[in-house]
């Protein structure tokens, strides 16, 4: 569940996306060899799902290829401060191809061209779009710092 949560939009989708992705696995059961973990092959299950249910869904229609984007460079000391809770609900607050992008990379270890072609996109855009991710998340981070030393003053 944990790793439906973190691409899906709301806690209903990442349902339908454990569900789907235990179907899958039930019906694929007889392809797993054994040569490597079982967790890890219904992780990848799992990712598969989720890249298929926002393909499905066409979440991913509007992303054209964008070059270059200028970011900034920020120290941000505060994550160690976040909650589990708070991560999820800052992830969950990025637009859906944001989202995917930035566990597809940096959470689940893939890289940029297997993430293109997994989502159909240019490589460039995917460094694009995770670039944002992470321009967004940061701004996300420091506003809910901002608002927590508020409140603790």
């Amino acid at each position: 569940m944990s790793v439906a949560l973190r691409y899906s939009g709301n806690r209903d989708e990442a349902c339908e996306i454990v569900n789907d992705s235990f179907l899958k696995m039930f019906d694929k059961l007889d392809q797993y060899k054994g040569g490597s973990s079982f967790k890890g092959w219904l992780r990848r299950i799992l990712i598969n799902t989720s890249v298929d249910y926002y393909r499905k869904n066409l979440r991913f229609s509007g992303m054209v290829d964008i070059e270059q984007i200028d970011v900034e460079a920020y120290h941000v000391s505060v994550i160690d401060d976040l909650s589990t809770e708070d991560i999820l609900r800052l992830l969950g607050e990025l637009p859906d191809n944001l989202r995917i992008i930035f566990n597809m990379f940096e959470i689940e270890g893939y890289k940029h061209d297997e993430i293109a072609a997994h989502l159909n996109i240019p490589s460039s855009t995917c460094r694009t779009y995770l670039a944002r991710a992470k321009g967004m998340l940061r701004e996300k981070v420091i506003a809910l710092n901002h608002v927590k030393n508020e409140g603790a003053v």
